[in-house]
């Protein structure tokens, strides 16, 4: 009350904050971002060479790592490149995902101080316009006049910090887990590959009938 009108826009701007950093929190858990195991589990599927639809759609729904792995072992009998480029568009969305809301955040960050400083300098011309109209009158009005103004400026900073470092938290966050998904994802390819290379022919082929009678 004591902010003005502009105290609005940051209150809303907090409760925004407020429900993406709660929902980041849930979604972006390490246990449902990378559940333990997972690798060496589908690399084991790999090997065994027993895959069907249903394994692929149950990973690829379980969390971004399984989706990023059933990507692979969905082209799983194609040629390394093809499958290597299937790893990466579908990285592309997995990491979108995983970044959704962040650019709201960052916004609310940089906004925050922004609009607690427009609703000090109209309190503050709001205050002076007063003067203008009535005089100085009592020299401490006018000090809490100026008070109240700067609340809007303090409630802004209030909101942008924690939101500007939640930011930054997230976004590291984000990326270290694309740093373990793309290890998963190459050890994966690597299995691939070693599957689909061909049986190495014996080197020590029986000696034909003139071999033998020239030795």
């Amino acid at each position: 009350m004591a902010g003005g009108w502009a105290m609005l826009p940051i209150l809303i701007c907090s409760a925004v904050a407020l429900a993406i950093v709660l929902e980041r929190c849930w979604t972006l858990r390490r246990r449902s971002v990378l559940p333990p195991g997972l690798g060496e589990e589908v690399r084991t599927w790999a090997r065994s060479g027993q895959l069907d639809p249903s394994h692929l759609t149950a990973l690829a729904n379980g969390s971004p790592l399984g989706e990023l792995l059933a990507s692979a072992l969905a082209v799983r009998n194609r040629p390394r490149e093809l499958i290597k480029e299937r790893i990466e568009d579908t990285g592309r969305h997995v990491v979108h995902r995983m970044e959704r809301y962040l650019n709201t955040l960052g916004t609310i960050a940089l906004i925050g101080p922004l609009l607690g400083l427009l609703g000090t300098v109209i309190g503050l011309i709001r205050m002076f316009m007063d003067v203008m109209k009535g005089g100085v009158g009592d020299p401490m009005k006018m000090a809490g006049g100026i008070g109240e103004a700067l609340i809007c400026t303090a409630t802004g900073l209030i909101v942008a910090i924690p939101a500007y470092v939640l930011h930054r938290y997230f976004r590291s966050k984000v990326a270290g887990y694309c740093v373990e998904m793309e290890k998963q994802a190459t050890e994966l390819l690597d299995e691939l590959t070693v599957a689909q290379q061909p049986a190495a022919r014996p080197r020590a082929a029986s000696r034909t009938p003139t071999e033998s009678s020239a030795g």
